[in-house]
């Protein structure tokens, strides 16, 4: 369900001529009339509604006006941009776009073929290494090196392939924020945001560096200079973290406020037209948090198979390491503890926020309208608050990438039970390897006892 604008502009409309004429004929409430005259300070609120109703969420430089979200987080975008992953530009007044043709797009191009060379001879030197393992164990640890590259070729498809619907999910924000001032009459904040994604930039870059010196200075073959093929990936997926990270905070940060002006004005004006205002307004935060998940359907659904299978290579790389040798803590088992947890790290926060998001966007309103006490409201507001609450069972909050995945907990927990699958098989292999080779090993020794 889209929310137009034209449909949105509508509804409140009528609800605030619904809310105009029930002040005007309803004068058997106490709550309205003061010694025979309008509550002043009813009638103050009806004007300001009156005046905000001017504005138009489709006009741009409203939009600019009161798109706070975009000037918090403009900064991440602006280094997805640098790192050409996401080509999205502030086009106009309000608007965010993406063309093939953009300056954006031809930098990314250009930076994406530079950078392929260096991936192409970095990863030519890595399979050279694979063909010239004997070991299985071996073959496993230089796959890991293998799979950080692939997330470079995944660009083109999940970034600039992307790139539209991200920029249509990224210009609702202004609208719905103009929205939220027009029901409200205030505007939505989000405290703390634009300092948190200065710290995720400036972290994500420093992780990446830590990450990959470790992994050089602990696993063997993994030379420093092959470090420069990953550092743009790594940091990509850092910061791929901390963009969804914000996303869902920011519709945590979003539904908490509608929950909070909604049980106070419902407090003190309870009508049919201010629930009917809130209804369209909570619709709209609703179509967002969709629309979220579908914008990035491609880029997180790679994103978890790529945590995925990292996660299960690097613990089996781990645990064969002390099957072989025991508890050593040898550099290539610490290496292969530290790209578990750093793969398990990411996937965690994926997603934990989206579920903590999801929590966040029904529960206030719904909390709200249940404690309205039905004997004391008329018909229509009875109403109002039975379709509202019909909104929320037919709207559920959730995140899906567009219908693969539901981003909660239960992927997390799923993802850990096929992990422990595919792991139990791999150990079967590698045990059936030892069985194999004791034998032969045995053979070996009793030659060279008769030998001797």
């Amino acid at each position: 369900m889209v929310i137009k604008d034209s449909d949105f502009d509508e509804s409140l409309n009528y609800a605030l001529l619904r809310g105009d004429m029930g002040a005007i004929w309803d004068t058997t409430k106490d709550q309205r009339l003061m010694n025979g005259t309008m509550n002043p300070e009813l009638i103050q609120r009806s004007k300001e509604r009156a005046i905000r109703a001017q504005l138009s969420s489709a006009d741009g430089d409203t939009a600019e006006t009161h798109d706070q979200f975009y000037r918090d987080h403009k900064l991440l975008l602006v280094l997805f941009r640098a790192l050409a992953v996401m080509p999205i530009l502030r086009s106009s007044p309000g608007r965010i776009t993406f063309n093939w043709r953009s300056w954006a797009s031809i930098y990314a191009y250009c930076f994406y073929f530079l950078s392929t060379i260096v991936v192409l001879v970095v990863g030519y030197e890595r399979i050279k290494v694979l063909q010239e393992t004997k070991k299985f164990d071996e073959y496993i640890y230089g796959v890991l090196f293998v799979i950080f590259l692939v997330p470079h070729f995944w660009i083109p498809f999940v970034g600039w392939g992307v790139a539209k619907h991200v920029a249509v999910y990224k210009t609702m924000w202004g609208a719905f924020q103009v929205r939220y001032y027009r029901v409200t009459g205030t505007n939505l904040q989000f405290p703390h945001l634009k300092v948190l994604i200065v710290i995720f930039s400036i972290g994500c870059l420093i992780c990446a560096i830590v990450f990959l010196l470790s992994l050089s200075f602990l696993l063997e073959g993994f030379l420093l200079w092959h470090t420069t093929a990953y550092y743009h990936i790594i940091t990509t997926l850092n910061m791929s973290s901390a963009l969804w990270y914000i996303n869902c905070r920011g519709i945590r940060v979003a539904s908490s406020s509608l929950s909070d002006r909604f049980r106070k004005d419902v407090a003190i004006e309870c009508t049919a037209a201010i629930i009917s205002q809130y209804r369209f307004l909570w619709l709209n935060l609703s179509e967002m948090l969709q629309a979220l998940g579908n914008a990035y359907a491609r880029t997180y659904s790679t994103y978890c198979l790529f945590m995925f299978v990292n996660i299960t290579i690097a613990i089996y790389g781990a645990l064969s390491e002390v099957i072989d040798h025991g508890f050593q803590f040898s550099f290539k088992e610490i290496g292969l503890i530290v790209d578990t947890v750093y793969c398990s790290t990411l996937l965690f926060i994926f997603c934990d926020c989206s579920h903590n998001a999801t929590l966040q966007v029904a529960q206030g309103v719904q909390d709200t309208l249940l404690s309205i006490n039905l004997l004391k409201v008329d018909l229509p507001t009875q109403k109002e608050i039975d379709l509202f609450i019909q909104a929320i069972e037919m709207n559920p909050a959730i995140v899906s990438l567009k219908g693969y995945a539901e981003v909660n907990r239960e992927l997390l927990t799923s993802s850990i039970a096929t992990i422990a699958i595919y792991l139990g098989v791999l150990l079967q292999f590698k045990l059936s390897l030892i069985s194999q080779q004791m034998p032969v090993d045995l053979l070996e020794n009793l030659q060279k006892a008769h030998a001797h």
